[in-house]
């Protein structure tokens, strides 16, 4: 059998290479395309994702009434003011989730669908701990939003916001996700927040924070006015959102039962600083300390006290304030929680059951 010549064996090969990938290219441009993203190149376009979910987004027009001035005449119709935001549809039985202050204090509220539509909704309920309400609206068959999750959210995925800023109609924007787990912002009450760089403006609050799938991973919240974030020294381009598997579960409770039932220990803590945790002889500055016990609560019960420093809620090292208000708030009133901590230098554990929080 006559052997080849190593440079004509090269050039068969890349020959027979061009032949076969032009044949590709030629009858299967979409395979071609799909492998060339599974390489690991970004896509160049999220039309896709944005075509799943953008129906589902809605604008919200929230109408409050202004004070009345002593010059106005007692007969005088009410003047009423209007303001933006955004919601989604989670249902296609015409469930939408928005932020609570989106409608807080409104005397009339109107929803716009994407195809233009707008329909007065009923509120099924709100939820000012995590800034979430549930609205519904007399329609169904909607283009209702897939849920995805945010508990596998990693540091640089990209997510895209979809709402209707400074009431310029439905826009969409991108960026990755900055950081999770934020809290420290005085926001709400109850929650950690998914932090991205994709700008959210006024009229986007309630509005969808999506994956590059077009799944749900959040709902964006823009109460930060200008003058706050520059008295809060904030640099731009940082935008909050509401993680969606807590939006989930307040959502389940609003639909159920109209509002979110919450366990309540009855105490009022701040996070233990190594100053204080030397004032109070201690060798470590992790927990936090108890500053104010309520009348009849169940922290009174068990007799918990000022200064009392809180280190563990059911084996659960507690190093912040808010991971404590979230794991209690998780919990269902009648449900015990075992306390660890410090007092006066000595360790006590202690178990207190929970009733229901107040609003």
């Amino acid at each position: 059998m006559k052997s080849m010549r190593p440079g004509a064996f090269l050039a068969q090969s890349a020959a027979t290479g061009l032949a076969v990938a032009f044949a590709v290219l030629y009858f299967f441009p979409n395979q071609a395309l799909n492998l060339s993203r599974s390489a690991g190149s970004t896509p160049n376009s999220y039309a896709q994702a944005v075509q799943a979910a953008a129906p589902a987004v809605v604008n919200i027009y929230s109408f409050r009434r202004l004070e009345s001035s002593d010059t106005e005449e007692p007969e005088a119709e009410p003047t009423l003011t209007s303001s933006l935001g955004s919601g989604v549809i989670v249902d296609e039985a015409g469930y939408i989730l928005t932020n609570h202050h989106v409608i807080d204090g409104a005397e009339r509220i109107s929803v716009q669908l994407s195809d233009g539509r707008a329909l007065t909704p009923e509120v099924i309920g709100t939820d000012s701990p995590t800034d979430l309400a549930l609205l519904k609206i007399p329609l169904e068959n909607l283009p209702a939003i897939t849920l995805g999750r945010s508990d596998t959210l990693q540091i640089g995925d990209v997510v895209l916001a979809i709402g209707n800023p400074y009431g310029l109609g439905q826009t969409v924007t991108q960026g990755i996700v900055s950081a999770t787990g934020r809290w420290q912002l005085g926001l709400t009450l109850i929650g950690d927040f998914i932090q991205t760089d994709a700008a959210i403006n006024v009229g986007n609050s309630g509005g969808a924070l999506i994956n590059s799938q077009g799944e749900l991973i959040g709902i964006n919240i823009a109460t930060l006015e200008p003058e706050l974030a520059l008295e809060r020294r904030l640099p731009e381009g940082i935008g909050f959102a509401i993680p969606v598997n807590l939006a989930r579960g307040v959502m389940e409770e609003l639909k159920t039962r109209g509002r979110v039932v919450r366990g309540w220990l009855g105490v009022e803590a701040i996070d233990l600083t190594a100053t204080r945790a030397r004032e109070l002889g201690l060798s470590q500055s992790t927990g936090i300390e108890v500053r104010r016990v309520y009348p009849d609560s169940p922290a009174m019960t068990i007799g918990l006290q000022p200064e009392d420093v809180i280190t563990e809620i059911n084996g659960q090292a507690i190093l912040v304030r808010q991971s404590a208000v979230n794991i209690v708030a998780g919990l269902q009133p009648g449900n015990a929680v075992e306390l660890a901590g410090v007092r006066d230098g000595k360790p006590f554990r202690a178990s207190a059951t929970l009733i229901e929080r107040a609003e």
